[in-house]
């Protein structure tokens, strides 16, 4: 999903890029991941590749670590021996979310499951592997291409008139295309270590849904739940809002203008119309 708008957002910008899908090449493999950045001696390493189940991850949790820890790290160990920078994306969930003011880059992460835990060991393992390292942590990602929440509300409000959601969590609601522009600007600065690039604005799940369902034209009743009474395998941070404290921070647009640019993408792209 964030793959596809990085590859569109660089060769926007007049790059070339090579783009690996994971048929091509599986990041646990550390033979492999030497091999194919060898071949194209690149000079920026972009690693979109994530295990992003985090429900999945909470059950298989050594499985997650190999993608998200160990073929991170190996995809920056790789990039620094043909002197290239790695540019490496994270999450909000290795924060425990028990802040009340939005994070920021020296804030230490704490992660609460193991999604969060195998993304945090993934920023040291890119920390100690390539000291020409972009950490940039996201939040609560959406477009076409991949599953996410837009397309689930979507698709539950063809089967059901109305949805339960959870309103106490509250993050940023993030459109890839447009991290994916400001994915590709930072590639091309001397920007180094953690940097946080999100959506502006915040709401909770609930929130998300009920505009989802206004800007779509769509009646479908939205119920507020607690994180408690829905009973997923994985826990959640409550709050894990990203700001930045960077004085080269790029502001992406709001939340509700990503979802807006979202619905027409897709309707363009004959995902169907959003009603």
């Amino acid at each position: 999903m964030l793959g596809r708008d990085v590859v569109a957002a660089c060769e926007a910008r007049g790059h070339q890029v090579v783009a690996l899908t994971h048929a091509d090449l599986d990041i646990t493999r550390g033979a492999a991941v030497d091999d194919a950045l060898a071949r194209y001696r690149p000079d920026v390493v972009v690693n979109c590749a994530a295990w992003t189940d985090v429900d999945g991850a909470e059950r298989e949790e050594a499985a997650a670590m190999r993608v998200n820890d160990t073929g991170a790290g190996l995809v920056a160990a790789a990039a620094a021996a043909v002197g290239a920078r790695i540019l490496h994306v994270s999450s909000d969930y290795v924060f425990d979310g028990s802040a009340r003011r939005p994070y920021v880059e020296s804030d230490l992460p704490a992660p609460i499951s193991a999604y969060g835990r195998s993304k945090a060991a993934g920023e040291t393992a890119v920390e100690v592997a390539n000291p020409r390292h972009l950490i940039v942590r996201s939040s609560w990602l959406f477009g076409l291409g991949g599953a996410n929440f837009v397309e689930t509300m979507l698709r539950l409000s063809r089967e059901q008139s109305e949805v339960v959601v959870v309103s106490d969590q509250v993050g940023c609601p993030t459109y890839t295309r447009h991290l994916a522009a400001g994915l590709a600007e930072l590639a091309e600065s001397e920007a180094t270590g953690i940097y946080h690039l999100a959506a502006s604005g915040s709401c909770s799940w609930y929130e998300f849904a009920q505009e989802i369902f206004d800007q779509a034209g769509i009646e479908c009743r939205v119920m507020a739940a607690t994180t408690e009474m829905l009973g997923r395998p994985a826990p959640r941070p409550a709050y894990s809002v990203l700001a930045s404290e960077r004085p080269d921070a790029i502001e992406l647009p709001h939340w509700r203008e990503g979802l807006a640019s979202y619905l027409a993408e897709r309707a363009r792209a004959g995902a169907g119309a959003p009603a």
